[in-house]
C-alpha cells in the first residue's frame, strides 16, 4: 500500500497561484495525463491548479535526476502506458520531485519560475487526450446496490445471480470507443423490443443511460499463465479515475440473453482525462465495508486481511445533468445522485486478483470499470434506470424539464472529491459527454 509523506502535508502550498486551495488539483493531487498544448503534439503532464506541468519541459531543462528522471521520460510521451508499467518506486520519486519542484518553500524557487513560460501551460488552452493506449476494456458489477435495483424486476425475491457475492462479476468491452471527457456520443442505433411488442424494431435507442463508475488504471501488468495474488495486487493498481459507461437499456434488455451486453454497451464510453496516482489516493484509504451478516467470506483467492483493512477508498461521488433548458434559463446542471464507492461490495484489488486467477494477463494501460456505483437510496442512485425505474417514473429537473433517460443534447457530468479531515482535499477533475 501506498505511504503517508511530505507530498500529502495539508501546509504545503504551491508557488502556483492558482494551485492554492484549488478544490480539484492543490499540490497534494498531482494527478497524470495527457495533453496538447495549443502549439504542440501530445504529452505527459501532471494537473496543477488550473495549470498542466510539461513533463517534456521538464525534462528538457534537466530539472530531474535518477529515478525521477526515468518516470519523467516514461510520462513524457504521447501515453502514459510507459509510466504505468514502471513500479511504484520511480512514481514516487517523480511524485516527491515534481512536490519539491512547486513546492513554495522550494530552494530551486527562482530558478523553477524562471522557466514557468516553458514548464506551464494554461489548461484552458490545452486538448486533453485518452491517458493510456487502452489495450483491453473490462467492466465490472461490483456496485451491489445497482445490481440488486437491476435484478428486482427480473426476480424481487432472488435480484442477485447465485455467484454475486462470490465473485466480482464482470465482461470484456470495447476498448477502442472509449472516449475522453468533452467528446460527444452519438445516440446509438440497433435492435430493441418493449415487453409489450410481439416483435423486435430497429432504430434509435430508446432508453439511453449513463452509469457512473469509476476507472482503473492498471499499472504493471503479469505474463500469461502467472495469477497476480490477492496480497499483490494492490501493486498493480496504477490510479484511478472517473467512467461513464453509457448503456442504451432497450438494445441491452433485448440482446443480453444469453451471452450477455454487446451493442447495447459498445458504442461508447467516456473517460476523465487526469489519473489520480493511488500515491496521491494514500490518505483516503479505507477498510472495506463488512459484509452484512450471512454474506459468504470470499475464496482464498480473493480474501487478504490487509486490503480488508485499507483496501477500500472514500471518494464521494456526483451525477449531474446539463439540458437546453437549464442552459436557458442560466441554471446549472441539476444534480441527479451522489454516492461514494465504499458503497462497492469488491474491492479492486479483488478486481485485479479475479482478473488475472485463471493466467490472464494484464497489461500496463488495461482499463477497468468499476460497476455503476449506486447508494441504498434513491439520492445515490448512479443510473436513470434507477431513478426512473426503467422509465416508468419521471425526474423533474430544476428547470421544470422532465427526464426518464437521456435526450439528444443533454450533457452528463461526473465529479468526484476526496476530503477527510486533516487532510487537503483532492479532485479528479470532470467526466462530461453530451449525447448528439
Amino acid at each position: 500500500m501506498s505511504v503517508i509523506d511530505e507530498t500529502h502535508d495539508p501546509r504545503r502550498e504551491s508557488w502556483v497561484t492558482s494551485a492554492k486551495g484549488h478544490a480539484e488539483f492543490p499540490i497534494q493531487n498531482l494527478p497524470f495525463g495527457v495533453f496538447s498544448p495549443s502549439r504542440g503534439a501530445p504529452r505527459g503532464g501532471v494537473a496543477i491548479g488550473d495549470e498542466i506541468f510539461d513533463l517534456r519541459a521538464g525534462l528538457e531543462a534537466g530539472l530531474f535526476s535518477g529515478d525521477a528522471a526515468r518516470a519523467a521520460e516514461a510520462a513524457a510521451g504521447a501515453t502514459l502506458n510507459p509510466l504505468m508499467a514502471l513500479s511504484s518506486g520511480p512514481r514516487q520519486a517523480l511524485r516527491k520531485r515534481l512536490s519539491a519542484l512547486l513546492f513554495a518553500d522550494n530552494p530551486e524557487r527562482a530558478r523553477i519560475e524562471a522557466l514557468s513560460a516553458q514548464l506551464l501551460h494554461n489548461a484552458s488552452d490545452c486538448t486533453m487526450h485518452l491517458p493510456a493506449a487502452i489495450g483491453s476494456y473490462t467492466d465490472f458489477f461490483a456496485g451491489i446496490h445497482h445490481a440488486r435495483n437491476g435484478g428486482m424486476r427480473r426476480d424481487p425475491n432472488n435480484p442477485l445471480s447465485p455467484n454475486y457475492k462470490y465473485v466480482p462479476v464482470a465482461y470484456h468491452s470495447r476498448a477502442s470507443s472509449v472516449r475522453p471527457s468533452g467528446v460527444a456520443i452519438r445516440r446509438p442505433n440497433g435492435q430493441r423490443k418493449l415487453p409489450s411488442e410481439d416483435a423486435p424494431s430497429y432504430g434509435p435507442c430508446r432508453k439511453l443511460d449513463y452509469e457512473l463508475e469509476l476507472a482503473i488504471w492498471v499499472g504493471p501488468g503479469n505474463a500469461l499463465g502467472e495469477p497476480i495474488p490477492i496480497a499483490r495486487a494492490g501493486d498493480h493498481l496504477f490510479g484511478l479515475g472517473l467512467f461513464n459507461d453509457w448503456s442504451a437499456r432497450d438494445i441491452q434488455q433485448w440482446e443480453s440473453q444469453p451471452l450477455g451486453p454487446f451493442l447495447g454497451k459498445n458504442f461508447g464510453s467516456t473517460v476523465s482525462p487526469w489519473i489520480v496516482t493511488t500515491e496521491a489516493l494514500a490518505p483516503f484509504r479505507v477498510p472495506q465495508p463488512a459484509r452484512p451478516a450471512g454474506d459468504p467470506r470470499p475464496l482464498s483467492h480473493l480474501w487478504d486481511e490487509t486490503d480488508q483493512r485499507e483496501g477500500a477508498f472514500d471518494i464521494a461521488l456526483e451525477a449531474l445533468l446539463m439540458t437546453e433548458g437549464l442552459g436557458a434559463k442560466g441554471l446549472p446542471p441539476h444534480r441527479m445522485s451522489a454516492s461514494n464507492t465504499t458503497d462497492l461490495y469488491w474491492t479492486v484489488a479483488q478486481m485485479i486478483a479475479h482478473h488475472s486467477c485463471n493466467g490472464c494477463n494484464l497489461a500496463a494501460g488495461d482499463l477497468f470499470g468499476s460497476g455503476t456505483i449506486s447508494g441504498p437510496t434513491t439520492a445515490g442512485y448512479g443510473s436513470l434506470m434507477e431513478l426512473s425505474n426503467d422509465g416508468t417514473r419521471e425526474i423533474t429537473l430544476a428547470s421544470g424539464e422532465t427526464r426518464t433517460f437521456v435526450e439528444d443534447g443533454d450533457e452528463v457530468i461526473f465529479r468526484a472529491h476526496c476530503r477527510k479531515a486533516g487532510c487537503a482535499p483532492i479532485g479528479f477533475g470532470e467526466c462530461r459527454a453530451r449525447i448528439i
